[in-house]
């Protein structure tokens, strides 16, 4: 999800029956339904126990019930990057935002095999054309990985000659 659909989610939208979803209202104020995996669908099956703040209806209230900031998102989000980089020191040189994230998921999507309109769909993309830069960008991954590696060199090979001692050893077998 983008952060504003995020953010703008009220704890009616959440839906944990067979089909685990999430409806939201998304950019150009269209409505769309956005799947959870199983890990989410459990996460926020516990969230969901938790009594509301202050009666709020927003998912994810802030202290005072009203809805979270997107500031505060990236705030929460940057103090767990800290506490994860302590057990993967490579995360503290990363950028994280909460729309890095949702590039992670697609490409996780697009790695897994999922084709490229399911994935524009689910990330709410109007035109599938935004949904391919996320290929490129894979497709470049690849070819960086590629440019790494060494040029493969014939050699001129002699047929292999065993020793002595490895002849008398298979004949005694």
């Amino acid at each position: 999800m983008r952060l504003c659909e995020l953010i703008g989610l009220d704890r009616d939208a959440v839906h944990l029956g067979v089909g685990a979803h999430v409806q939201c209202v998304g950019k150009g104020r269209k409505e769309r339904c956005t799947p959870l995996t199983s890990h989410a669908r459990s996460a926020v099956q516990t969230w969901l126990k938790e009594p509301a703040r202050r009666s709020a209806s927003a998912l994810f209230p802030n202290m005072h019930g009203g809805r979270l900031s997107a500031d505060s998102v990236q705030s929460l989000l940057a103090k767990h990057v800290r506490l994860a980089s302590e057990r993967c020191p490579s995360l503290a040189s990363k950028r994280v935002s909460p729309h890095v994230l949702r590039h992670s998921a697609a490409m996780e999507l697009l790695q897994a095999g999922v084709d490229c309109t399911v994935i524009a769909l689910w990330l709410g993309h109007e035109s599938i054309e935004t949904t391919q830069t996320y290929l490129r960008a894979h497709l470049a991954l690849k070819e960086a990985a590629l440019a790494k590696l060494k040029p493969y060199e014939r050699s001129k090979r002699t047929r292999f000659q065993p020793s002595d001692r490895l002849l008398a050893f298979l004949e005694a077998l």
